[in-house]
């Protein structure tokens, strides 16, 4: 009972949030209660869409179309009831990329899935820590998911299988190219690794870049929506449910990257992705 009740508090506000919220009793109080209700929100509303899916999947079996138009269009609803949930305010640039598609965004927190999603309901590329994930990780198998633990070679051997076989499919796949969450600062050196496929068929790369913003007299974005260093995902997500909002940036790239190595294909994406880039962290938020 004890370490239910632990939990409880974390993601309540209990623990790991005062030194990002301040000590007022008020403000901690109000923010307490909105992460209650929000975090019961997005309980509810997973159940809801997960049932619906398995509801659906299970009538759409005799034809992968339908089955997989389904899976997408309940993943984006999801995504957009949680959206909604967290309070926050999606602002879209540029043309999305219609599937298939293979596209390449940076990676600032768990967040990202969310926003990404909401847009494209596509099949993320993650990594294999995720499937472990109590809860989580189970939702993101549901989904199809292509996991891949990149200290392996076989691994990444098969994960750019699955990736050939999904955008083969007529699926957009999404990767985050950096391999790690970062506070936000600039867009780091791209992993090369699961770009094989893209440059052995010289496969046109879509590249999309992810900013937040938190209102004035909130804590910054960095610390509450960014996920990176050793931050704890249960203060970090009970923080975040106590933010009166904040604004996700999405901005698509008007073109496609191509190269006949992944290495050059790496840093051409980099190179462009940095064009689009609003950085989180400035020198004035430090």
């Amino acid at each position: 009972m004890t370490g239910t009740r632990a939990v409880l508090e974390e993601f309540a506000g209990g623990r790991g949030s005062q030194d990002i919220f301040g000590d007022s009793r008020v403000g901690r109080d109000a923010g307490r209660l909105r992460a209650r209700v929000r975090l019961a929100a997005i309980a509810v509303w997973t159940t809801a869409l997960y049932a619906a899916w398995i509801s659906g999947a299970l009538l759409t079996t005799p034809s992968p179309s339908q089955r997989e138009r389904w899976r997408r269009w309940i993943f984006r609803a999801w995504a957009r009831g949680i959206a909604r949930a967290l309070g926050m305010r999606r602002v879209v640039r540029g043309p999305r990329p219609e599937a298939p598609f293979f596209l390449v965004a940076n990676h600032l927190s768990y967040v990202d899935v969310v926003v990404l999603a909401a847009e494209l309901g596509p099949t993320f590329v993650a990594k294999s820590e995720v499937e472990d994930w109590p809860g989580l990780g189970f939702l993101a198998r549901s989904i199809g998911t292509i996991f891949v633990d990149r200290r392996i070679k076989r691994d990444s051997l098969r994960a750019i299988e699955r990736i050939d076989r999904t955008v083969s499919a007529g699926r957009g796949v999404v990767l985050f190219g950096e391999g790690t969450s970062t506070a936000g600062e600039t867009v780091g050196p791209m992993k090369p690794a699961l770009l094989e496929w893209a440059a052995r068929h010289r496969y046109p790369v879509r590249y999309a870049c992810l900013s937040y913003r938190t209102p004035d007299g909130e804590p910054p974005a960095h610390l509450a929506v960014c996920w990176w260093g050793d931050m704890t995902f249960l203060s970090h997500l009970s923080d975040l449910c106590r933010l009166s909002g904040f604004q996700a940036t999405l901005t698509f790239g008007s073109d496609s990257v191509e190269a006949d190595d992944r290495a050059r294909l790496a840093e051409g994406l980099r190179l462009a992705m940095q064009t689009l880039f609003i950085p989180v962290v400035t020198q004035e938020t430090i």
